[in-house]
């Protein structure tokens, strides 16, 4: 479990937190919800160890290791897809190994055929679905996700959310998932936090495994 007890943090003489709380279980999709600028992305940096606070303690990461999924795949431009995700585990695996974890997320994420193109050949669909598995590929214990089907139409959006909870099921992982879309937060989470306001106020959580009426959650979260 991470935990951010009374977490305080400014930037210059903006408050972003003030005596924040907040529970990250483990093994579940956690989601922090809420619209732009209220501190979600402040709150995932400051669990990774990005940015530090300036009064409070966190706990439950002394031994996390993280990786990410942005808005944009931000892939190597120099690399081709196989590439991109042999790249963060050169230090990790010997080649041997590393052939069989990154081909099989190749594989499980449809881009075999693809594995030589480089980026600029890409969709922006297939481009996120190599971010996806270059994330999972990686060992970590905790993967950040800062609103990663932002901008994609509404069919692919769905492709890509079935994707993710396919590779989280096949390696489990804490998850923390920054999004404002009501859709996905509730399709994806197995917990929301709503964040409200210029200071980062928890306003209500939401235990989603156990509500049987999805439309209530809707509700609440576009109230």
């Amino acid at each position: 479990m991470i935990r951010l007890k009374n977490v305080s943090k400014k930037y210059d003489e903006l408050e972003i937190l003030k005596d924040f709380n907040i529970s990250i279980e483990e093994n579940k999709i956690t989601c922090l919800f809420g619209c732009s600028g209220v501190g979600k992305t402040t709150i995932a940096n400051i669990i990774a160890g990005l940015i530090p606070i300036d009064k409070g303690e966190i706990t439950g990461t002394e031994h996390a290791v993280f990786s990410y999924v942005f808005q944009e795949p931000r892939l190597l431009e120099w690399y081709n897809v196989y590439d991109n995700i042999d790249f963060v585990l050169k230090d990790i695996y010997d080649n041997d190994k590393r052939k069989k974890i990154v081909s099989s997320y190749i594989e499980m994420v449809e881009l075999t055929d693809y594995k030589l193109f480089m980026p600029r050949a890409l969709s922006g669909g297939m481009a996120q679905r190599v971010s996806l598995a270059r994330a999972f590929a990686y060992p970590s214990n905790i993967l950040i996700m800062d609103e990663p089907f932002k901008g994609l139409d509404v069919k692919l959006k769905k492709d890509m959310i079935a994707l993710f909870l396919m590779l989280w099921n096949v390696s489990k992982r804490t998850v923390l998932f920054i999004t404002h879309d009501v859709d996905e937060a509730v399709t994806l989470s197995n917990t929301i936090h709503i964040i409200k306001n210029k200071h980062a106020i928890l306003a209500q959580t939401i235990d989603v495994d156990n509500t049987d009426n999805k439309d209530s959650i809707k509700t609440i979260l576009l109230s």
